[in-house]
């Protein structure tokens, strides 16, 4: 998977980072989106939202204990011919890496989702010239077996998907991010340009996930109806104005109070954005036009589930 350096293909973009240099941006990304506030029903500054189990102190450890991973998965990803054999490599320094975060979060899972898509983009990312060239990297490194990985687990998402339908994060991946490419990014970019603060165009940028995304950890704790309180409130507030203004600052916080009343927390909307904030640091110049969107993945008919469904609870690299 080794890559000519900018010179030799004629073209003017700037090197990829180093490993060490794209595992510093996935931990930042992870601890960025840990960090940001007010997010409805996650954890953030203020606490730990709509879970009784994490805190941010938890999650900032979290994303420094997967520093070592993403650090081996992009080394590997820079010496390894794409192929069953790095995806097999990857699965093994994933499933290692899941193991230092349980250690330091004493079993709680706060990063399986974000591992398992940051740790294919950061492979991906290492050969890309673009964050679309990266997110399709990354599919291909999806859809490929990994002989060793061991049977799904029966997770609180593969329980939702089971009964909802859907494939869930291995499909998000499969399908090149269609949600951080096509959804996340180009928003997240056009609230920049409109001179938003940096917190409120990626609180923006979470919402129109939160909008469109099917998210199983919402679906296993408030099925179909909590589903519809998650999107249909995520795109009030985005029709107040958005994170930026008053009205919509309001409507966020009536939606962060509703959530943490009915203990939803929208983590694979907080995956996504973390993913998404790892390619804009890493892809800083690329360009902000939104391509096509995917219309199996990006289906607004409601609770019509089709496939764009996202659970950080149960993705493995």
């Amino acid at each position: 998977m080794t890559r000519p350096p900018a010179s030799a293909r004629g073209d003017a973009v700037c090197p990829v980072p180093a490993p060490a240099e794209l595992a510093g941006m996935a931990v930042r990304a992870l601890r960025e989106e840990a960090r940001l506030s007010p997010k409805p029903g996650l954890v953030d500054r203020r606490g730990g939202g709509a879970h009784d189990d994490m805190d941010l102190p938890l999650l900032l450890a979290s994303a420094e204990a997967l520093r070592p991973t993403f650090l081996s998965v992009a080394a590997a990803a820079r010496r390894t011919a794409a192929g069953v054999g790095l995806r097999e490599e990857l699965g093994r320094l994933g499933r290692a890496g899941e193991r230092a975060m349980l250690r330091v979060t004493r079993g709680v899972n706060t990063h399986r989702g974000a591992l398992w898509a940051l740790g294919l983009l950061a492979a991906a990312a290492c050969v890309a010239r673009d964050e679309r060239e990266a997110a399709h990297g990354a599919a291909r490194l999806a859809a490929l077996p990994d002989r060793w990985a061991p049977a799904a687990a029966a997770s609180h998402g593969e329980r939702a998907r089971r009964r909802y339908g859907g494939g869930g994060a291995r499909s998000e991946a499969e399908a090149a991010f269609p949600h951080v490419i096509e959804i996340a990014l180009p928003r997240l970019r056009r609230a920049r340009a409109a001179g938003l603060t940096e917190d409120a165009a990626r609180l923006d940028a979470l919402l129109e996930l939160m909008s469109f995304l099917d998210d199983t950890c919402v679906l296993h704790r408030g099925g179909l109806e909590g589903l519809r309180v998650v999107r249909l409130g995520a795109e009030r507030v985005l029709a107040e104005g958005g994170a930026g203004t008053d009205r919509g600052r309001a409507a966020l916080m009536d939606l962060d109070g509703r959530l943490r009343r009915l203990r939803l927390s929208p983590g694979g909307s907080g995956d996504l954005l973390a993913a998404a904030l790892f390619l804009d640091s890493v892809f800083s110049t690329a360009s902000s036009q939104p391509g096509l969107l995917n219309r199996v993945f990006l289906n607004r008919a409601p609770f019509t589930l089709p496939h764009g469904r996202w659970s950080h609870a149960d993705a493995e690299l």
